[in-house]
């Protein structure tokens, strides 16, 4: 297994270890965008395989249009799930030459802008492609959350999935990186079949709730809501109906903000 990344160059396996049956994470999103009145014009920012954009594009009946740097992953999303118009393009430069009513930043994506420059890069081309009073919706993991908690950092965790025949492995480690204020993961997979093991390295950032809030303030975003549960990735899950809980403790936190009138800068096609 040569892969820069296994599970992003094979989406299939993606989807085989990170399920989603009942479409949680859309739905999620549907209800946020549904209760505060969003129109329906949504970007999807880091669709991945196309499954959260898909739904929300036929089920929920939003005019879908998805962005990511994976070839692999959008080969995948216009092939299984049709609908969305995807594109191949960077968060923290895309220029689609259109406004949305809403940008949803999902599994933490988010969190790939991993400087400050980055993530005000990030935020400005939200701004440009939101129209006034647009929303911008993200799930991510709580930077907050690892301040005294280490449960995810006291050892490898190993998980399995089958694909095509084949049982793949893999052993995850993670680790925070307090200078540059990331959460480092190293992941090695090994598979049945015989083939070479793959060692893999990426990182998130961790944003505190107040540093999030004042990155959004600056960046002309009014925070409408910031919380830890329940979400499509909680546990518990969420489900229909149920209100967020004001605290921040957990591993997840959940973002709605809305972009303030007269801060849209019009710019959309650089």
């Amino acid at each position: 297994m040569t892969s820069g990344n296994l599970l992003s160059d094979h989406p299939e396996l993606y989807e085989e270890r990170f399920p989603d049956p009942e479409h949680l994470a859309a739905r999620w999103v549907e209800d946020v965008l549904v209760r505060h009145g969003a129109g329906p014009r949504l970007l999807d920012v880091g669709c991945g395989t196309g499954r959260d954009a898909a739904w929300l594009h036929h089920r929920a009946g939003r005019e879908v249009t998805g962005i990511d740097t994976s070839d692999a992953m959008l080969a995948h999303a216009r092939s299984r799930h049709p609908g969305p118009g995807y594109h191949r393009a960077d968060m923290r430069d895309f220029g689609l030459g259109a406004v949305f009513d809403a940008i949803v930043c999902l599994d933490s994506a988010f969190l790939y802008c991993h400087t400050n420059d980055e993530l005000a890069a990030f935020l400005a081309r939200c701004r440009a492609h939101l129209t006034p009073g647009g929303l911008l919706v993200a799930e991510m993991r709580n930077g907050a959350f690892f301040l005294g908690n280490t449960e995810l950092l006291d050892g490898p965790r190993t998980a399995t999935a089958a694909w095509r025949g084949v049982t793949y492995t893999s052993r995850t480690t993670l680790h925070v990186d307090h200078a540059a204020q990331l959460l480092r993961r190293r992941r090695i997979w090994t598979a049945d079949d015989g083939s070479p093991r793959t060692e893999q390295h990426s990182a998130w950032r961790l944003l505190f709730p107040q540093e999030l809030r004042y990155f959004l303030t600056t960046a002309g975003f009014e925070v409408l809501d910031l919380y830890d549960r329940p979400g499509p990735r909680t546990e518990p899950s969420w489900s229909e109906g149920q209100a967020p809980q004001r605290s921040a403790s957990s591993d997840r936190l959940h973002l709605i903000a809305r972009l303030e009138p007269g801060h849209s800068n019009g710019d959309s096609t650089s």
